[in-house]
């Protein structure tokens, strides 16, 4: 992978320059922050429908990830308590389009 300026960057473990890709690893790889991206990707939801959707995701949970990805301006809350992808939250998505891809080809290879 290539950092903006086109240069491959190194892998050093606390050098500041990593610390934005490393926040954004943080925030993605917490348990079901991607689902939630997942199913925010199409539009708004409500608390309950996003809860239905998540499948053995509690309440409290979901209400924690909702929380943090607020908080990383990912996601908003809207007046009407429907949550939404915010323009950062959607070049997010964007973002992982390519691992999404991956996955439709090459999940039926991986083991259970």
């Amino acid at each position: 992978m290539r950092s903006a300026s086109g240069a491959k960057p190194s892998r050093g473990g606390t050098d500041p320059a990593h610390a934005p890709m490393l926040a954004t690893m943080d925030l993605i790889g917490q348990r079901w922050i991607l689902r939630v991206l997942w199913e925010l990707e199409p539009g708004r939801l409500g608390f309950l429908e996003l809860r239905r959707r998540m499948g053995n995701c509690s309440s409290s949970m979901l209400s924690t990830r909702l929380q943090h990805l607020q908080s990383a301006g990912v996601i908003i809350k809207n007046p009407d308590k429907t949550y939404e992808l915010t323009p950062a939250g959607q070049e997010l998505t964007q973002a992982l389009q390519p691992l999404w891809d991956w996955s439709e080809r090459w999940t039926p290879a991986l083991p259970d």
